[in-house]
């Protein structure tokens, strides 16, 4: 049987990486939110921060120097491509659409680390003082609501198996 192309993951990619892009161009340039410190109250629960992540999720693995700086590059590179793979071979549309979502992320950050030296992270959803995320961008949640999707399909939902043909009706069509 010939897999369908990963057509539905790639646009997902495609539009996850052009909204991240857009979005972070926004925050610190038309809205001017490009320098630590800066921020702006958009709702009492969420404001717009500039933050420089350094590393990978939350905070990990943090890339000071320009060795580490390009092997976080080259990490998330290589992890891009096997995503890529995954994409490719996968034959469920929801987890191709799961993996599109991943991979624009992880290329969305890809382009920041190496024109920047860091991740570019503006969303601050907060309740009062309490902060349930640190301070994230549209790539962050891609990647994150993609790898939930992956892990709800693979823990909790159970494709239905191929009906078996019954055995008492393959036996009469060879008789």
């Amino acid at each position: 049987m010939k897999r369908a192309a990963p057509v539905a993951g790639l646009a997902a990619a495609a539009v996850v990486f052009i909204v991240d892009q857009l979005t972070k161009w926004l925050v610190t340039g038309p809205l001017g939110i490009n320098f630590l410190g800066a921020s702006r109250e958009i709702v009492s629960f969420f404001d717009l921060r500039f933050v420089q992540n350094m590393g990978v999720s939350l905070g990990l693995l943090r890339a000071e120097s320009d060795v580490a700086r390009w092997a976080l590059v080259a990490m998330t590179a290589a992890i891009s491509a096997a995503v890529t793979f995954w994409m490719w071979r996968e034959e469920k549309a929801t987890d191709k659409l799961a993996l599109g979502l991943v991979l624009g992320g992880a290329i969305g950050n890809i382009v920041d680390r190496v024109r920047f030296g860091y991740v570019v992270d503006f969303a601050d959803l907060h309740f009062g003082e309490w902060r349930p995320f640190l301070v994230f961008n549209v790539a962050d949640a891609a990647i994150t609501i993609g790898v939930l999707i992956l892990l709800v399909r693979a823990l909790l939902i159970r494709d239905k198996p191929a009906a078996k043909p019954d055995k008492m009706a393959s036996e009469n069509v060879n008789a």
